[in-house]
């Protein structure tokens, strides 16, 4: 897996954002013959990965501790407290109805969260530019330049994306400033030079170039000369995959893709296997479905560094209430009893926005 290369080894961290030439200087593409394969019409470029080896054998598991699994019972006096606690935040939601409605029925399920994170890696070229400030040429006259995959950076923590650019080693070539022809300054538009501009009642100077008449070139910040290189873009990108089980029930999936759970299974590796075997049938065709996904998504344009995938389990409780003649339902969900309510039955709108 790449690693670090410090300042000193040729790869240098770019600060500076600059619109790139429509094509590379034809001087550079004669210096730089290893990199024909890399211009396609000056447009960025996508470097496909070496293949990787897969990780380890794929173990057997136990689900046992899935299937003793147990929440603490949720009473009617847990769910009416939860339900004040949440109505109390909610400024369009009159606390009587949460206080006085008989709680008829509690269903208590426990739901599944399945999660499969691929860490990647990926690769682009571009040619860029700097002004040039005197500086150092790093140019092929050094060496030849290394292929994009072959140059080495630190690796962010695993699952945390990130995106970094770099300068391509030996890849450098200074020229005249292409904007201003090599003299750092051009005429001002507002004055065409003057530096005076009329008005209705007076002549006075021009704000556009502050009386100057010319304007430092924005392209080379007046350094008459450009720094064109061959700049390394890596973006590091978790990808997930997400299931919950329960799709039929009114609480929105949203919610329950936030809601707290305990974990109950983890798998981490370059490379994870499908899960076959769990209890609950549409959790395995989950992990069947979200790796065949990253697979034939991410692998085939990244380098896939690491993957983790996850069960979680949540509890929910779903309560059935009857107020003013009217039924009604709602849900506690995760291990600190969030509440969803499907129709809260008084509420008054006070521009609020209602959840």
């Amino acid at each position: 897996m790449d690693r670090d290369l410090s300042e000193d080894e040729g790869v240098l961290d770019l600060s500076f954002e600059a619109e790139s030439p429509l094509v590379p200087p034809a001087e550079l593409l004669e210096r730089l013959p290893s990199y024909d394969w890399l211009l396609q019409g000056g447009r960025p470029q996508i470097f496909f990965p070496p293949a990787e080896s897969p990780g380890r054998s794929q173990q057997p598991r136990s689900w046992s501790s899935f299937l003793e699994h147990r929440f603490p019972m949720v009473t009617e006096e847990v769910a009416r407290e939860a339900l004040l606690s949440f109505v109390n935040s909610k400024c369009c939601y009159p606390s009587a109805a949460a206080g006085d409605l008989i709680i008829q029925e509690l269903t208590q399920r426990t739901l599944c969260r399945y999660r499969l994170e691929t860490f990647s890696e990926s690769r682009i070229s571009e040619w860029t530019f700097e002004p040039f400030t005197n500086h150092s040429v790093d140019g092929p006259q050094r060496g030849a330049s290394p292929r994009l995959w072959d140059i080495k950076v630190k690796v962010p923590p695993m699952f945390q994306e990130d995106t970094k650019k770099f300068q391509v080693p030996h890849s450098s070539l200074v020229k005249e400033c292409h904007k201003c022809h090599g003299h750092g300054r051009y005429k001002c538009s507002g004055c065409h030079g003057a530096g005076m501009v009329s008005r209705l009642w007076a002549v006075g100077e021009c704000s556009t170039c502050s009386g100057r008449g010319n304007k430092t070139c924005a392209t080379c910040k007046g350094e008459k000369k450009l720094l064109h290189f061959v700049q390394l873009i890596i973006v590091w990108k978790n990808r997930l995959f997400e299931f919950v089980s329960g799709h039929q029930l009114s609480c929105p999936g949203e919610l329950l893709s936030k809601a707290k759970g305990e974990k109950l299974f983890k798998d981490e590796d370059v490379v994870v296997y499908p899960i076959t075997d769990f209890p609950l049938r549409e959790i395995s065709a989950a992990s069947q479905r979200g790796i065949t996904e990253h697979s034939a998504t991410v692998a085939s344009h990244a380098r896939v560094l690491q993957q983790r995938q996850t069960i979680e389990v949540i509890p929910l409780t779903e309560v059935h209430y009857w107020y003013q003649g009217k039924t009604g339902v709602y849900y506690l969900y995760g291990t600190d009893h969030q509440v969803h309510v499907v129709d809260y039955p008084e509420r008054y709108c006070c521009g609020c926005a209602l959840i």
